[in-house]
Order: structure tokens, then C-alpha cells, then sequence
């Protein structure tokens, strides 16, 4: 007698491991409420865990990339800002 065994979606193994992450709830709680054994969430976090942080969240080197432009920006605009103030206290005294 063949047992048929139940067949998750790639969406659900994602949800469940993401919310296995941020709940406080005990793993063994998660599982029952989702009606699988916990071994499975393990094994799924070893497979969606890394994931599907970096599919959601781009890969570390293109948010390192992203990072760097943005503090070069930064550095840019804080130069334009103080010329600004600067030529604002120039301008400011020389006139009566």
C-alpha cells in the first residue's frame, strides 16, 4: 500500500521559511499551525533561506555597488551645500 505524499509549492517553502525567520514563535509551533513536520522547515531554510534574501534583495555586490554610488553622491551634495552656505555669508555681508 503506497503512502502518497504531500507536494508543497516553491511559494509556500518560501513563505514558510520567512516566516520562520521572523516569527518568535518556537519552529515545532510554526509547523503545526502549518500542518508539516518541522523537519521540513529546516530543510527548506537550508534551501530558500540565503535565497531569498538576495533574489528579493539583489546580490551583496550590486547592493555594495548601489552603496558606494550613494555615498559618493552624498559627498558631492555636502560639498554643493557648503559652497552654497559660503557664498550665501559673502553675499550677506557685502550688501548694507
Amino acid at each position: 500500500m503506497a503512502v502518497e505524499r504531500k507536494k508543497y509549492t516553491e511559494e509556500f517553502k518560501r513563505e514558510a521559511v520567512r516566516l520562520m525567520e521572523t516569527s518568535s514563535k518556537r519552529i515545532a509551533e510554526i509547523a503545526r499551525d502549518l500542518g508539516i513536520n518541522d523537519n521540513n522547515l529546516y530543510r527548506w531554510r537550508r534551501l530558500y533561506g540565503n535565497q531569498s534574501q538576495t533574489n528579493t534583495n539583489g546580490s551583496v555586490a550590486e547592493m555594495e555597488a548601489e552603496l558606494k554610488r550613494l555615498r559618493r553622491e552624498n559627498e558631492v551634495l555636502r560639498q554643493e551645500r557648503d559652497i552654497l552656505k559660503k557664498a550665501m555669508s559673502i553675499v550677506s555681508r557685502s550688501q548694507p
